[in-house]
């Protein structure tokens, strides 16, 4: 065997993949260098050529890489969705508009959003990650950004739905201002919110009714040490903002950066009701999401809320702080450069140690599986193919010079089925980018939905007719991280991408006269499905420009055009259902776009009655009715 071939098989021991099919089905290879650097920060010294042939002898080949599904590891799907069909609403719960939040959409707004959204004829209610974010630094606000996938966003708690609000008086209506305009201010949201809970944790140590102390307590015991730790960090955090080192604790003095430190120790001994206030916050949030869920049931949805798991953490949060040894180190994760970004991505997230999993016995991992399937009917797992497979990226490189690095799989969707099958929760897994070849069909052969993206699902430049989507799948028109309906039919996302500087070397006047081909090609497509209003057949023919707005009977159409579409499950986006143009996020850029900020253009008590909510929910009610009963 030649030094290159001892390397390669060094790589693939453990877990590291020397090449792969890109997007554009290109096989490209990562140099030795990067194979040598993802090793190191694997722990696994391959700076030399002795260096490789002393880790051979010591590095076990990685088991449980397999593609292949174990029989016992099949998700739950309900009898009556195995051959039948259903619908459902997508929002991004911080984009909800009220009369009575606090500048920000909270847990009472997700209940009602699913009462009107089960009044319209839907059968769950889809929202971004709920996971904690940071309380310390509120303007961290991208939710697949987390501290920790273990516990939940306490910026979402209903002020007026938290146990002795009344005690608040004048105080329990948020200043006006905070709801109004299109953006989210969550610096100023995050301080009002966080004053007043802590005046209501006073009211509730001083009178709380037995029943919820009890509940309370038992809550922190069933939740346990994972909690304490989680409590602990969001207490130091604040203490650690005062006292000017940041919230992260990547910036804390070294004696805070370990949880087993006695200066850590000596901190939770002094600020015991300050761990308490952060436990009880939890507390809070799983109570007013629980009640959430119950009542989306109660309205009539036959799985209510579909939650979602992002695909890791930050790796200066909460979850790495408690356990280091659960993440690598010196790595992030991301992705491959491809047609739709040149440059690749880097998330900026700690991926999960595929040691560390094994050491811990999944535990965590399970763990925050159960925190997001405790309280839902469905379940999306964020960029799927991370049961088997994460593109690193080792510190010191750039996106396009990551690897592929494998996990457990067989492990890791067996403890996913047996969660999924505990909690009767559907699983959906987000199966677009670069996937390994087999992978969807293990997918299905573990009873996980896959994705299906109208935009996507493209052969040429030729739309595929949605009767083609397989049936275990979720299909929808568009994603929080693309146009909307309305904004794609304007061409606004591509003024979008211009201005922040996305797009590389592209025309805009020829990225919009390929956007106007895309429109004819889409017409075109309802067209032949009869779905095409006799006004736009001008427009296939290009005998006349579009309107500069989208016509409502060709939102209708395309949303026809997709229910008909024998996938089990159909989502519709909230951002479309109130006629947005701006879209959720740009991916490429921080500053360069409010990414999720925008609130939505209409108030959840003014949606029922929106000519576009009234219109798209009665063509969905249409295409696939509820049964009755």
């Amino acid at each position: 065997m030649s030094a290159g071939d001892d390397l390669l098989e060094l790589a693939a021991r453990a877990g590291i993949d020397h090449d792969f099919i890109s997007k554009t089905g290109r096989t490209v290879t990562a140099p030795d260098v990067v194979i040598r650097a993802m090793l190191a920060r694997m722990g696994i010294a391959a700076e030399t050529e002795a260096d490789v042939a002393t880790s051979l002898a010591i590095v076990a080949p990685m088991k449980d890489a397999a593609l292949e599904t174990p029989p016992d590891a099949l998700c739950h799907v309900p009898g009556w969705l195995r051959d039948g069909r259903c619908w459902g609403i997508a929002c991004q719960l911080y984009s909800l508009r009220s009369a009575r939040n606090w500048g920000i959409g909270d847990f009472e707004d997700l209940a009602r959003m699913a009462e009107v959204a089960a009044a319209a004829g839907a059968d769950f209610l889809g929202v971004n990650p709920l996971h904690a974010l940071f309380i310390a630094a509120p303007e961290r606000c991208s939710p697949f950004f987390p501290s920790s996938r273990q516990f939940l966003d306490t910026v979402y708690i209903a002020i007026d739905r938290v146990p002795g609000a009344e005690a608040l008086g004048d105080a329990l209506e948020a200043p006006g201002d905070l709801r109004s305009g299109e953006l989210i201010d969550y610096a100023r949201i995050g301080p009002v919110k966080r004053k007043a809970l802590g005046f209501l944790f006073r009211v509730f140590e001083d009178r709380a009714a037995e029943e919820d102390t009890a509940d309370f307590a038992g809550f922190v015991a069933e939740r346990g040490r994972s909690l304490y730790l989680h409590a602990l960090f969001e207490a130091l955090s604040e203490e650690m903002v005062e006292r000017g080192h940041g919230p992260t604790w990547h910036g804390w003095p070294e004696a805070y950066r370990d949880p087993a430190s006695d200066t850590v120790r000596a901190f939770a001994n002094d600020h015991a009701a300050k761990v308490s206030f952060h436990s009880w916050l939890q507390w809070l949030a799983d109570r007013q999401l629980a009640a959430a869920q119950a009542r989306a049931i109660a309205a009539g949805m036959r799985i209510g809320l579909y939650l979602d798991l992002a695909v890791a953490v930050a790796p200066d949060g909460s979850d790495t702080w408690a356990d280091r040894d659960l993440v690598a180190s010196g790595v992030r994760i991301g992705a491959p450069p491809d047609y739709f970004n040149a440059a690749g991505q880097d998330w900026g997230l700690a991926p999960l140690s595929p040691g560390g999993l094994i050491a811990h016995e999944f535990k965590p991992y399970r763990q925050a599986l159960d925190t997001v399937l405790r309280h839902a009917g469905a379940l999306r797992i964020d960029h799927a193919m991370s049961l088997y497979r994460l593109y690193w990226i080792a510190n010191g490189f750039a996106a396009p010079d990551g690897v592929y690095v494998h996990y457990p799989y067989q492990a890791m969707v067996r403890t996913l089925a047996e969660v999924s099958r505990h909690r009767r929760t559907i699983v959906i897994g987000e199966d677009l980018g670069v996937v390994p070849p087999g992978f969807r069909e293990a997918m299905r052969a573990a009873e996980i939905q896959g994705y299906k993206v109208l935009f996507f699902e493209k052969e040429g430049d030729f739309f595929l007719p949605p009767e083609n989507y397989p049936r275990e799948a979720m299909a929808c028109i568009t994603i929080h991280d693309l146009h909307t309906l309305a904004g794609w039919w304007q061409a606004r996302d591509q003024v979008v991408l211009d201005a922040a500087g996305v797009l590389q070397a592209h025309d805009l006047g020829d990225l919009f006269e390929r956007r106007a081909h895309e429109r004819r090609r889409l017409l075109g497509l309802l067209h032949d499905k009869d779905l095409l209003p006799d006004s736009m057949i001008p427009v296939m023919r290009a005998e006349a420009e579009p309107a500069p707005e989208l016509p409502a009977e060709v939102a209708v159409a395309v949303h026809r055009l997709v229910a008909r579409s024998p996938c089990r499950l159909v989502v519709v986006a909230a951002e479309d259902l109130a006629g947005q143009v701006e879209q959720v996020n740009v991916p490429g850029t921080v500053d360069e776009h409010p990414n999720w900020k925008r609130r939505l253009p209409v108030a959840i008590e003014d949606l029922a009655g929106f000519p576009m909510f009234d219109a798209l929910t009665a063509a969905m009610r249409e295409e696939r009715p509820r049964p009755e009963g």
